[in-house]
């Protein structure tokens, strides 16, 4: 029979839920993960990752019934043959959009740790200062030197390679030693220091890919694939590294096919007393009970877990006696950008398929320079030569146009910019309790967009990286801004957040819930405001703090 007790339960397999199943089964306790999804195996289950590109029956596309079954997911750039299986079937899991939303989910083991970008950049003291000095939501109620320990804990162990820059507002840190700039990137870096009087920086994407081997894994095998799943561990993800340190230890069960209704609150002791699941395949609830809960699921889902728990004492769900259940919902906008072409280089080529790019910290609302808007942006991009699926104008048959493609093409170089989004409370998701999903639960309804100081920045992200590429000598430069629907970052940040009254927020300094001490919240939901970084590495510092905390307070019998 199925054990139903145990030590801490770890809502969600993905980057967040990993580490708290790592960190709690290293402390000794029991845990049971639960995953919504099906299983979903190191090595076994990658099964494109060594196909070559002319096996793949589409060479890439997607079917029109994936076109018809997927619409979000063909929204943007994801939808690609070889992951067309890690999305969530959108027709079992709908929600509502009562404002255009673009929700990217994985209902599998490991979630999107599979799937996700991989760069990794710490948050400095200036980030967790943002809202007090602007005066806008609440404070956070941590600083950097709160998380810095758990930035140097999480490094070591995922394996983040990059370069020591000496950038104060974007720390280093532990770092594997860094992928290298290609030629056109590294003149482009020059002329940036120089042009801008070493104000801003282009240097190596912070990734995390390994660049040398650590223990139980090889270097990342510059393949450029890391979505389809690593079978070299050259990454970091739940499946290639976490799980394998929580199943080390003996003290972890995993349960796929298990979708969390509700955590379970006991009013005379408020606390939660564990779980009730429905278990996907069977249609069958159980309920599972533990001293903690750690919810994981990724920002939304926690939001809809909490929105949907312990409504009898509070109608807005377990942890909405703030009011800011739900609310302060937070992306990275992106989709704006420029590239062009560059001349000089025709000598020389790249080695191997980098999985990284360039990285532009954020340079404006520093020091001296004051926009008409708040926060910032930085940007992600790269040069590389055109393929063999160019087009040359010139020739377009014979031997002469099989000649040329034989060659490289030109140089071009890109960049997208990620801007900060504010939280604002009125950006909220809610239970839409008329529509449901294919096991008769409520979906969760999107009421979130950009507003006048995203708007504003956007030009900025655009103009910006045009006169940069200009000043720089780069040729032919357009730019593009293709608009945003939050969600598409992929970076869900908010609705439970973190801060120093519980009046005003929904988590204390520990990610505990201020309405009950023994449910913690690690992943996106608990932030406070966004910055311009990708935000995974502090979710997985965040959560190894939290469980620390959590363990020491458990001996204690404080929770």
């Amino acid at each position: 029979m199925e054990d139903s007790t145990y030590d801490a339960i770890v809502v969600g397999s993905g980057i967040s839920g990993g580490w708290a199943a790592k960190e709690l089964c290293e402390k000794g306790l029991k845990v049971l993960m639960l995953e919504r999804g099906g299983p979903y195996d190191h090595v076994k289950d990658y099964k494109t990752a060594q196909k070559n590109p002319w096996e793949f029956e589409y060479r890439g596309g997607t079917t029109a019934e994936q076109k018809k079954n997927y619409p979000v997911i063909h929204r943007g750039w994801a939808a690609n043959e070889a992951v067309m299986d890690a999305w969530a079937n959108e027709q079992d899991c709908p929600y509502t959009e009562t404002k255009p939303f673009t929700w990217w989910r994985s209902y599998r083991m490991g979630g999107r740790s599979i799937l996700w970008g991989r760069q990794s950049y710490r948050w400095s003291q200036m980030d967790f200062e943002g809202n007090e000095k602007d005066g806008i939501a609440t404070p956070w109620p941590i600083g950097y030197a709160d998380l810095a320990p758990w930035y140097d804990h999480v490094e070591k162990f995922a394996g983040i390679s990059g370069s020591i820059d000496n950038i104060a507002h974007l720390p280093d840190g532990h770092f594997l030693p860094p992928m290298e700039l290609n030629c056109v990137e590294k003149d482009m870096a020059q002329r940036i220091k120089k042009e801008y009087h070493e104000k801003r920086h282009l240097i190596i994407g912070r990734v995390a890919n390994l660049t040398a081997a650590i223990p139980g894994r090889t270097k990342c095998q510059f393949r450029n694939r890391c979505w389809e799943g690593c079978p070299f561990g050259g990454y970091f993800s739940t499946q290639s590294s976490t799980l394998p340190a929580a199943m080390k230890t003996g003290n972890l069960t995993v349960r796929p096919y298990s979708l969390v209704k509700q955590v379970l609150y006991d009013q005379n002791s408020k606390k939660a007393t564990g779980v009730e699941i429905l278990d996907t395949e069977t249609n069958q609830t159980y309920e599972f009970k533990s001293k903690i809960v750690f919810l994981c699921a990724s920002t939304l889902n926690t939001a809809w877990v909490l929105l949907n728990s312990a409504t009898d004492i509070w109608p807005g769900g377990l942890g909405s006696s703030s009011g800011e259940l739900g609310h302060n919902v937070m992306d990275h906008h992106y989709n704006v950008g420029a590239s062009g072409s560059v001349e000089g280089f025709e000598d020389q080529y790249v080695y191997g398929r980098r999985a990284n790019g360039f990285y532009i910290p954020r340079f404006v609302n520093l020091g001296g320079d004051k926009r008409d808007y708040l926060r910032g942006f930085g940007y992600q991009g790269g040069a590389s030569r055109e393929g063999w699926g160019r087009e040359i104008a010139e020739l377009n048959i014979g031997g002469d146009f099989k000649d040329a493609l034989a060659e490289p093409g030109k140089w071009t170089i890109g960049a997208s910019g990620f801007g900060e989004i504010l939280p604002y409370h009125e950006n909220k998701v809610s239970l839409d309790k008329n529509k449901k999903d294919k096991w008769g639960l409520p979906v969760l309804a999107m009421d979130a967009e950009l507003k006048e100081n995203e708007l504003k920045m956007r030009k900025d992200m655009k103009e910006e990286m045009r006169a940069m590429f200009d000043a720089a000598g780069i040729k032919n430069i357009k730019t593009w801004d293709n608009g945003h629907a939050l969600g598409h970052g992929i970076h869900e940040m908010g609705t439970a957040r973190m801060g120093r009254d519980p009046k005003t927020s929904v988590l204390n300094k520990w990610n505990q819930v201020w309405d009950c001490m023994n449910v913690f919240v690690t992943d996106g939901a608990c932030m406070t405001s966004s910055a311009c970084q990708n935000p995974s590495l502090t979710y997985m510092a965040l959560t190894a703090r939290a469980v620390d905390y959590a363990v020491s307070e458990l001996k204690k019998n404080n929770i």
